[in-house]
């Protein structure tokens, strides 16, 4: 307990008695190395201690393997140690109790609990972390099959998270230790390289260490002077990333001046750059933009002694500790949580973005994706209009951007300028751009946008945005199919969500075997469940209720039902989104004659009634087809094909162009086909009509245009 005594008595007795309880739960229990199992937990809350984390959190670590390996139930530590230490070893508690179908799908769900239980309290991934430190120090005495696994698992997620937040001694180690285990013999190569190049440089270290000490000295500034040098695993990386041999790594050794001011910063800075030459390009100010993780420091690299190149970095005490222990120096520095300008800079933004994309992402494989994009940030910095900075991923788009700034502003996203210029959405930003975002009201998210956007946070807000648009759409148009088979019963009106009906609704709930009303109009929709089986035990319900079906409307709808258009048939104006879809093979327009197709799955497919797909499938199954017909005024244009006979020659598809232009019709898609060398050619093209009357007008504009030898609609032949 040597190391507690930042902690007042009545928290250092509550930290004994967790310690107390731990031992007891561990009795008996060993490590791989036959050290008593109490070892681990008091190692991890030494970790904890040196970061100064609170009573709560000590208490935590030394009971985090409590639930998962000694019985000890949640309930039981609520009434011991309270509810917050109770929540972080739950958050800490693995998911091995679970059935789970893969190692990967019981892994991603651990780590998706880890995570949330982070975002909610942030001292859950500084113990896991320590608890991580601690177990990567002990693998040697694991069985050697399991180094790579753990090690890469290492690697992988947990010195990204610790890099993440602002850890970097702890990014720095476990680097290190993962590099050792999982590949020994580089390791061992590069370590005798280092100290062999340690004392090669031990004067030259020495040189520049007096001769900037002296310059300072002379200048009557304090500083404090602390040597760096590059961890093992970084320095592969350097030499396999930009393969480079062991010589070609120049920035082995750098050099970190601890000052008292931001200003002493860029004095220190100057004075450097007068004792020594710059090296152009090398200079970074991570002060006035500060790194996404909070770390601060102004880089330069300088031409030294003997022509070697050296790094310095300028920091006060306060970055220097904040870049060596990131978020646990809210605990070192007493930062105050409503201070939401630390808050942010020290990587919680990210932490509630956590919860952002898990409340829009059930399955902890997609919500893994999401976070894992978010874990290796290499930042640039851009300005919104008004000059604030933020900082995206490389490679991030406009629509990240909307994203990041609101939800809602990138849903409504139409239209993007960088540095006053328009652009496309799919833009990656670069450093310094100004984006300027445009919106509508009216717009939504476009499914396109998931094949280019970077960010998890955007991703998942245009998933969720996706998924309930598609069962909004599929509830409406399952409302319309059970009115319209209840007409057909004789009953006018189908009973809504009210209080009211709300026992009918659970009868029918009970046949049909969904979980709510909404699900069995979405199901129905789909085509998984049939409207006419649901509208007949309806009816019955409805009968046993008192209300008897209405004798004309019965006769009215079975008269009608053998037409081709019955009085119910579902109205199809474009607006239905996911919901309908109209099908690929006929492409059908306002004007035409159509028919329904109930599939499997997939909603109502529309489809022309003359189509031959259309045939051949109500010869199969005729009862999935049901009546629809366009309204009065659709809201939108629908695509339809055409194919276009022309003579080869010089600006044929410039003609084509110019005649469906004219005809105020624009093209969506165009297939030349591969008859090179022939007199003729068919080009084959979707264009976008308002109807058939539309489609007509276009189709005698490209036939008065020369070298078009026929226009003619693509259909299907039965």
């Amino acid at each position: 307990m040597a190391n507690l005594e930042y902690l007042d008595a009545t928290s250092v007795e509550q930290v004994r008695q967790a310690y107390r309880f731990a031992d007891e739960a561990h009795l008996g229990q060993l490590r791989n190395s036959g050290e008593p199992y109490i070892t681990h937990p008091i190692a991890v809350a030494a970790l904890c201690a040196s970061w100064k984390l609170d009573a709560q959190a000590l208490m935590a670590a030394l009971l985090h393997d409590a639930i998962e390996d000694c019985g000890v139930t949640k309930p039981e530590l609520i009434e011991r140690f309270g509810a917050p230490v109770a929540e972080m070893v739950d958050g800490l508690t693995k998911l091995d109790k679970l059935e789970f179908t893969t190692r990967e799908e019981n892994q991603a769900e651990s780590f998706r609990k880890m995570l949330l239980a982070m975002a909610r309290d942030v001292r859950v991934i500084l113990i896991k972390l320590a608890d991580r430190t601690h177990n990567m120090r002990t693998l040697g005495d694991t069985p050697r099959e399991k180094w790579a696994r753990i090690s890469r698992e290492t690697l992988d997620i947990y010195a990204p998270i610790a890099h993440r937040l602002g850890l970097n001694q702890t990014y720095r180690e476990l680097q290190d230790l993962s590099f050792r285990h999982l590949m020994p013999w580089r390791y061992n190569v590069l370590s005798k390289a280092v100290a062999k190049a340690r004392s090669r440089r031990r004067d030259l270290v020495q040189k520049v260490q007096q001769e900037v000490e002296a310059t300072f000295a002379n200048f009557g500034m304090m500083m404090r002077m602390a040597g760096r040098e590059k961890t093992l695993y970084s320095i592969y990386q350097k030499m396999d990333d930009k393969h480079l041999s062991f010589a070609q790594v120049t920035d082995i050794y750098g050099f970190r001046v601890i000052v008292s001011s931001i200003t002493d910063c860029y004095t220190a800075l100057g004075l450097l750059h007068q004792l020594y030459k710059p090296v152009p390009g090398k200079f970074k100010d991570h002060i006035a933009i500060a790194k996404l993780n909070g770390y601060q420091s102004l880089h330069t690299t300088l031409v030294g002694p003997s022509g070697v190149n050296v790094e310095f970095q300028m920091r006060t005490e306060a970055m220097h500790v904040v870049a060596e222990s990131g978020v646990a120096a809210h605990w070192l520095y007493k930062v105050n949580e409503a201070d939401t300008a630390t808050a942010d800079r020290l990587g919680t933004k990210w932490l509630q973005s956590l919860l952002d994309i898990q409340d829009e992402t059930r399955d902890a494989a997609e919500f893994w994706d999401h976070v894992k994009v978010d874990l290796f940030p290499d930042a640039v910095y851009v300005f919104t209009p008004k000059s604030q900075i933020m900082a995206m991923p490389r490679g991030a788009t406009v629509v990240d951007f909307a994203y990041a700034i609101h939800s809602n502003v990138g849903d409504r996203t139409v239209a993007a300028k960088i540095n006053g210029e328009q652009v496309p959405l799919r833009t990656e930003l670069k450093n310094g751009d100004i984006i300027e975002v445009i919106t509508a009201p009216v717009s939504t998210p476009n499914p396109a946008w998931l094949s280019f956007v970077r960010t998890g946070r955007a991703r998942s807000k245009i998933r969720h945005h996706l998924k309930t648009l598609a069962l909004s759409d599929s509830e409406s148009l399952g409302e319309k199919l059970l009115s319209q088979a209840l007409r057909a019963e004789g009953i006018a009106q189908l009973p809504n969500a009210s209080p009211e009906f709300q026992p009918l609704w659970e009868r029918l709930l009970r046949f049909t075997g969904n979980r709510s009303r909404a699900e069995l109009l979405t199901d129905i929709s789909l085509g998984k469940r049939v409207a006419g089986i649901v509208a007949k035990r309806l009816t019955v319900l409805l009968t046993e209720s008192g209300e008897k079906p209405n004798a004309l409307l019965l006769s009215t709808e079975r008269f009608t039902a053998h037409e081709s258009v019955s009085q119910g048939a579902v109205m199809i104006d474009g607006s239905e989104n996911t919901s309908v879809q109209f099908a690929r093979c006929c492409r059908p327009i306002p004007g035409d004659d159509i028919v329904g197709y109930l599939g499997r799955g997939e909603g109502l497919v529309v489809h022309i009634a003359q189509c031959g797909v259309a045939r051949r499938l109500q010869h199969k199954d005729a009862e999935r087809f049901i009546a629809v017909d366009w309204s009065d005024e659709p809201v939108r244009t629908f695509e339809t094909g055409i194919t276009t006979t022309v003579t080869n020659g010089r600006g044929v598809l410039a003609q084509v162009a110019a005649a469906l232009a004219s005809a105020e019709v624009d093209i969506t898609h165009v297939d030349m086909g591969q008859d090179e060398g022939q007199d003729a050619n068919d080009l084959r093209l979707v264009i976008a009509v308002q109807d058939r009357t539309q489609l007509e007008n276009a189709l005698r504009h490209l036939r008065r245009t020369p070298h078009v030898l026929k226009a003619v609609r693509a259909i299907p032949a039965a």
